[in-house]
């Protein structure tokens, strides 16, 4: 990096450095995308406040001519927050497009259904969501409107047609003069000319509420002070607007060069989309050929099964197609018994996959795993379900609408041939309902839609029945079970032992699934674990989080990535529910993290914060607690695998999460950093922790003890900023020891409107100023910069690609379901497109 100081007369300092991204926290190639507004082509945006890290620095090419202070000996430091500052206003601009026609249309209709009951007047209050910026923008809005009012002397709180538009067209005016000009309007209250500390102070305060950031608006004070120290070296109290517009004129002028390669890049961007193919079938050839090839794992499973099936109905189709009771029945009986036998089948296989001590083994201790895909292990429960709930549905119909009535119905000498089975014809419905085998069947029937029903996600996730209700029901099948046994023992028209062949299915899963049952239990009660610290992380959304450090009992080996079960029977004895493991195998404490979003999550955090609080109020301490006697009792089981736990195949990964899914993602990144200090340490085994005897099962059946990944992007999306507290230690550790940028993170504070949104000019502005001094991120208070908005995937993906040609990338991802689609989608194009291949690998929850 290089820095330039050339004097002028205006005596302020400025240091520019042209180069690459951070470290740590931003990457070179990565723009932040348009903050979502209905008016998306024409909605207010300031420039980013981004030194040499940012886009709008990278496309200045050049360094930014500086003015040289009066003061002869000026620090560092100070050059390079000014140098933040001075950039950050370089950049600014309201609306991203020149075309500001088409957006007024889009104003111009919006004016007109916010005014017709008063009058064709539009409010200031009401000024937000006209222009596009919607209504939790509202006090900013308001505060633009009142800068445009001054500078058109409008005095009145409302607005006609005219008067809008005058207003719009100075905001899209893109111009650099119009629109510092605007800015300053903004800030500059009494239009004096010059900017108070006290006015710098309100626009923090300001800009702080409409993102969310109540510890920036906390701090706004010292906030502005740093922004006065860096832009009024003089001290004079005021920023003089028209000396700092003559310095940003000149860097105005040079940031165009920068536009050409915006252009280009762009461009190449393009061509990595997937070009559309006019001929219909080679596209749905081509479409094929992609979803076989990513697909092939699940495809194979599926058709096994369902080839299983399709022979096991033909079966006894076939079978009973030849027996006495198709002389009577018909074809009935012979659907009612193909139905029946995939039911047998089905309600065999449906306990496999949640034998989760038994796929943990396979998938750790196996070759299965490259052909068996136990990542979906909880989606083929799902998938057999719903073949037991067809192959009910196909039975119970059978029976109850065809074959019931022709038993009842069948003539004497039609019947005769049925005589040994049963001890006389029936003649009503009731007389075939109330032995055991219609009992049993009415039950299971009855028992089964109460489960499956409870069980749909709209339910399960939902307030009306919620998680609880769920998986109480979900355990109506051990009497299902049972019931279903004895209704294979009592079949009419099967007399000899070996012909009643439900309990041959049933024997072997049901003993795994006891077996796994009765292990869990004993293994979670045979000894509490400890308790060594909590944290009670109170968040302004979703009712905070609560952080658990346990003593790692003595043969509980994990791999990062993978889960464990928790139970805290001062809530519910019963309940047992599974969360990421956030600690790493080579920290000696096991930790977890449980976001208060459902009925026992939120129970369990009260049970803790209450401990917590009395601690506190004893002591005077905060929200956290070490080695309490009084902490609630906890019993874990597990581990057990997840799809995380693969990033060790892979030498690049790319690790997402959102929100509190980034749990399972802060394990892998802790576990590289402790085999960097491993490798810095000299120690010839990197793997460390991590080896041989993980993940519940033991290590591998191949050697696991080769850590194989040297490249790490971790990408973390939240929407409040407290968030960031529950890694701060981990962030700040990975700034300060990774030396070699194995690790490059970016941290999203997607409350925040994105750079280049005029509501967060400011915030980038502080957020710049702050790092260059301080060396701390003003949003995260971690060393690692905050990002603002959502990141733009398909640029992430480029930019890795870019990266590391020709290689295989794990990419995990760890949140809510649909931004998974995104990403997968992305993670095909990309493999299918470039030479980089992505492997998508998700756990939603």
């Amino acid at each position: 990096m290089e820095t330039d100081h050339d004097r002028v007369p205006d005596g302020i300092n400025v240091a520019v450095h042209d180069g690459p991204a951070a470290v740590q926290g931003r990457s070179a190639g990565e723009s932040q995308p348009a903050s979502q507004v209905e008016v998306l082509e024409h909605r207010f945006s300031l420039g980013a406040i981004v030194r040499g890290a940012s886009n709008r620095i990278v496309s200045f090419s050049r360094e930014l001519r500086s003015f040289a202070s009066t003061r002869s000996a000026a620090s560092s430091r100070y050059e390079a927050a000014n140098a933040a500052a001075l950039n950050a206003l370089v950049g600014l601009k309201f609306i991203r497009q020149t075309d500001g026609a088409a957006g007024w249309q889009e104003v111009e209709k919006c004016f007109n259904q916010l005014t017709v009951s008063t009058a064709g007047l539009l409010h200031r209050s009401s000024f937000a969501e006209c222009i596009g910026l919607g209504k939790e923008s509202k006090e900013f809005g308001g505060k633009l409107f009142d800068a445009l009012a001054r500078r058109w002397e409008i005095k009145s709180d409302s607005i006609d047609k005219d008067q809008l538009k005058k207003f719009w067209d100075q905001i899209a005016d893109e111009s650099f003069h119009s629109r510092l000009q605007t800015f300053f309007d903004m800030v500059d209250r009494d239009a004096d000319g010059r900017i108070t500390e006290e006015e710098i102070k309100e626009i923090i305060t300001l800009s702080a509420s409409t993102n969310n950031l109540c510890n920036i608006e906390k701090e706004a004070d010292e906030y502005a002070a740093l922004i006065m120290e860096a832009l009024d070296p003089k001290n004079q109290g005021y920023i003089h607007v028209q000396k700092l517009e003559m310095v940003l004129l000149e860097a105005s002028k040079k940031s165009a060069r920068g536009e050409d390669s915006k252009k280009l890049s762009q461009l190449l961007s393009d061509q990595l989309k997937r070009p559309s193919m006019s001929n219909p079938f080679i596209r749905f050839c081509q479409t094929t050929k992609y979803f076989i090839k990513h697909n092939w794992r699940r495809i194979w499973i599926l058709a096994l099964w369902v080839g299983v099936m399709m022979g096991l109905f033909a079966y006894k189709y076939i079978q009973y197609r030849n027996k006495a009771a198709y002389q009577v029945m018909g074809h009935c009986v012979c659907m009612a018994k193909g139905a029946a036998e995939t039911l047998k089948l089905n309600m065999a296989l449906i306990l496999l996959p949640v034998c989760r001590n038994t796929v943990t083994w396979l998938r750790n201790n196996t070759k299965l795993r490259v052909i068996v895909p136990f990542d979906d292990n909880v989606n083929f429960h799902m998938v057999v379900a719903v073949g037991v709930a067809v192959g009910t549905g196909i039975h119970v119909i059978y029976h109850m609408a065809c074959d019931f009535p022709r038993l009842i119905h069948a003539s004497s000498e039609k019947f005769a041939v049925l005589e040994p089975l049963f001890k006389e014809q029936p003649s009503s419905y009731w007389e075939l309902v109330k032995e055991v085998e219609g009992v049993t069947g009415i039950l299971m029937v009855v028992l089964m839609v109460i489960a499956f029903v409870l069980a749909t996600p709209w339910l399960r996730r939902g307030k009306l029945t919620g998680f609880n209700t769920f998986w109480y029901t979900h355990h109506l099948f051990v009497i299902v079970y049972a019931l279903l046994v004895v209704h294979g023992l009592k079949l009419y028209l099967s007399t000899e032992w070996y012909e009643k062949t439900t309990w041959m299915y049933l024997a072997v899963p049901v003993l795994l699934y006891a077996l796994e049952r009765f292990t869990r239990a004993f293994r979670s009660n045979i000894q509490p674990v400890t308790i060594v610290k909590a944290f009670d992380y109170s968040g302004h959304q979703r009712g905070g989080v609560l952080a658990l450090h346990m003593k790692k009992p003595d043969d509980f080996e994990y791999r990062s990535g993978q889960y464990m079960f928790v139970n805290c029977p001062a809530v519910s004895p019963f309940e047992w529910h599974p969360f990421s493991i956030t600690s790493a195998p080579g920290d000696d404490y096991l930790s977890v993290y449980i976001q208060a979003v459902g009925d026992w999550t939120r129970q369990i955090k009260k049970v803790f914060s209450e401990v917590l609080q009395a601690s506190s109020a004893e002591k005077g301490g905060s929200s956290e607690g070490e080695n309490l006697p009084n902490y609630p009792k906890v019993l874990i089981d597990g581990p057990y695998g997840a799809p995380a736990q693969e990033y060790k195949n892979y030498e690049v990964v790319m690790l997402v999460g959102l929100g509190i899914g980034a749990t399972p993602m802060i394990s892998i990144v802790k576990d590289i950093l402790h085999n960097i200090k491993k490798i810095e340490e000299g120690e010839a085994d990197i793997e460390g922790g991590t080896g041989e005897g993980e993940g519940g099962g033991g290590g591998g059946g191949e050697d696991e003890n080769e850590f194989k990944t040297r490249r790490a992007y971790f990408y973390w999306m939240t929407r409040e900023q407290d968030s960031f507290d529950w890694f701060k230690g981990v962030m700040d550790e990975v700034a300060e020891l990774d030396h070699d940028g194995v690790i490059e993170l970016h941290n999203h504070c997607t409350s925040v409107h994105a750079q280049g949104d005029a509501r967060s000019a400011f915030i980038a502005m502080i957020q710049d100023l702050n790092h260059a001094k301080k060396g701390l991120d003003v949003v995260s208070g971690t060393r690692v910069k905050a990002q603002f908005s959502k990141p733009t995937w398909r640029k992430v993906f480029k930019y890795i690609h870019r990266r590391h040609p020709k290689t295989e990338i794990g990419v995990f991802y760890c949140g809510p379901p649909r931004p998974a689609k995104e990403l997968s989608e992305l993670a095909l194009d990309f493999t299918n497109k470039t030479s980089t291949t992505f492997d998508f690998h998700k756990e939603n929850f």
